[in-house]
Order: structure tokens, then C-alpha cells, then sequence
């Protein structure tokens, strides 16, 4: 339905965070890329691909873009203790990790 919003209505603003706005147009064009750059890493279908960003702009984007790409995410919230979130990663042993820098 996402992907439908963004070819009906790419100038209406999609995406309203802390780091700014974004149309269904922007929104459409970070998530391909993304997904790309991720098919180019390996990600095919049933692929796990971690997250571990705030909530925003970026994270709805990177979680988008694995699914466009066919596979799996697995959320982890920046918050969690690193002991909690490297627990999670040994026991859902995913494929990549998409953070930003100032998460881990």
C-alpha cells in the first residue's frame, strides 16, 4: 500500500520526523536505492537484516527497504542494554546490521 501512496501522490508529504519532512517521492527513491545497495550485500528473500536505529525518517526507510528487497528484519532498539540487543543478534543471527553511527 506504501509503494502505491508513493506512485499516486510523490509531492504529498509522506514522512514527518525529527530530522525533517519527506514526500512519498523521496520516501520511494531512499527506499529503492536502499534496497538495491541491500540486494547488492546479499539480502534475497527470507534474508535477516537487523536495525537497530530511533525511530524516524531513517528507520522507516531502512525497515522498507528490506522488506522491498525480500527479506526479514529483526528491530532492535537502541535504548536495550548492549548485553540485551548482542543477545538478540546471537540468537536471530542476522545476515547485516543497519545502524547509525551514533548508535553503537
Amino acid at each position: 500500500r506504501i509503494a502505491e501512496q508513493c506512485r499516486r501522490y510523490p509531492d504529498k508529504v509522506a514522512v514527518i520526523a525529527s530530522e525533517g519532512r519527506l514526500t512519498y517521492g523521496e520516501l520511494a527513491t531512499r527506499v529503492a536505492t536502499l534496497a538495491a545497495r541491500l540486494r547488492e550485500l546479499g539480502v534475497v528473500p527470507e534474508s535477516i537484516v537487523a536495525v537497530c536505529m530511533p525511530r524516524g525518517a531513517d528507520e522507516l526507510t531502512a525497515l522498507l527497504a528490506i522488506l522491498t528487497a525480500g527479506g526479514a528484519y529483526v528491530p532492535l532498539d537502541p535504548a536495550q542494554p548492549l548485553s540485551r540487543l548482542c543477545m538478540i543478534m546471537e540468537d536471530a543471527r542476522p545476515q547485516l546490521l543497519i545502524t547509525s553511527t551514533d548508535q553503537l
